[in-house]
């Protein structure tokens, strides 16, 4: 699909007009950036013929969706639970971090009042 940022990707949505389906991927971009907002994809509609029972001999015709947006969907619903995962490691790592920070301020108090004691 030509998606080269998929950490960049917020939200996807498909929408069916006529016999096409389309997809639009909405994009978290930089403030200032010239990269597109949003992509739209379209995909046709496959023709499936399709009997209704062993008892007749007619057959009906079934418009389905197409394997290209079926294997699209999957391939964004794998990157967004990627993204969610990684950011619920940053955020845990950002954390991590300031309980460091806070850690490190209390200790370094602790010195500077036992030193001031010598």
């Amino acid at each position: 699909m030509g998606v080269e940022h998929p950490l960049q990707i917020a939200k996807y949505a498909v929408n069916s007009i006529g016999y096409t389906d389309v997809l639009r991927i909405v994009y978290e971009r930089p403030k200032g950036s010239f990269r597109p907002q949003s992509k739209t994809f379209e995909f046709p509609r496959v023709q499936k013929t399709v009997s209704p029972g062993a008892a007749t001999e007619s057959t009906d015709v079934v418009m389905e969706t197409n394997p290209g947006l079926r294997a699209a969907l999957e391939e964004l619903q794998d990157l967004l639970k990627i993204k969610e995962s990684n950011q619920d490691i940053a955020s845990a790592i950002v954390e991590e971090l300031r309980l460091l920070e806070e850690d490190i301020g209390m200790r370094s108090e602790y010195i500077k009042a036992l030193a001031s004691k010598i």
